[in-house]
């Protein structure tokens, strides 16, 4: 299979969290599968149109953000580079995580200090930048398509994305944008499912590469053990 994109993502292990979420997704990475969304109870819409955009992406946190591949770079180099990185690389762990709404969409997102994470990504966002293709025309028409700060401008024209360094905020996103009203509803719903298959401590211990197929869809390739 060829991939236009890739990314660096956390994604979970197998198990209960990260089969609900590759459900409520409808898309499921890891095997390249779509699912049948599950039922929960007390949503205000229906499960495909609350996750349509961030379905193709697969249940997933950003460490560094999708990118082309640079001329003159190879996936089999990117590969080794992203493995020495996680071998030089301590695991994360975080108190836990919490259902949030961030503006109008919502997320798991750390509870407590994520600096460490934090310190992670960014060493992914720059230590890798070198295989990451400039952004052409119409990247930065669509990354410039809401208000950004200078700092995030400046971080766009330096990185390839504006929310990156001081300006990562990790985030598993569960839903496109709702607005308040439908967020706020959704996120409720959402507390009895998904509470019980929160993990206390939440221990960041891979880092995974992600492609991006012919139709918009990323699919997990490789697993890397973070081990420094």
């Amino acid at each position: 299979m060829n991939f236009s994109r890739y990314a660096v993502y956390f994604t979970l292990p197998d198990g209960p969290l990260d089969q609900f979420g590759a459900a409520w997704l409808g898309w499921n990475a890891k095997t390249g599968e779509r699912l049948d969304h599950p039922l929960v109870d007390d949503l205000p819409m229906p499960v495909r149109d609350i996750t349509a955009t961030p379905r193709k992406y697969g249940f997933h946190g950003t460490i560094k953000p999708p990118f082309r591949l640079a001329d003159g770079q190879s996936f089999d180099a990117l590969q080794h580079s992203i493995e020495a990185l996680c071998s030089s690389a301590a695991p994360v762990a975080l108190d836990g995580f919490v259902i949030a709404r961030l503006g109008g969409f919502l997320a798991l997102v750390p509870e407590g200090d994520a600096t460490s994470l934090a310190n992670l990504a960014a060493r992914a966002v720059q230590e890798l930048d070198a295989f990451r293709a400039p952004l052409n025309e119409t990247e930065l028409a669509k990354r410039r398509n809401r208000p950004l700060t200078p700092a995030q401008e400046a971080y766009l024209d330096t990185w390839g994305y504006p929310y990156v360094l001081e300006e990562f905020r990790f985030h598993m996103t569960l839903s496109g944008s709702l607005g308040a009203e439908k967020a706020e509803a959704v996120r409720a719903a959402l507390v009895k499912p998904l509470r019980p298959l929160l993990p206390r401590p939440m221990v960041i211990d891979a880092l995974t590469l992600c492609g991006e197929d012919s139709n918009g869809m990323f699919h997990e390739l490789h697993r890397y053990t973070l081990t420094g």
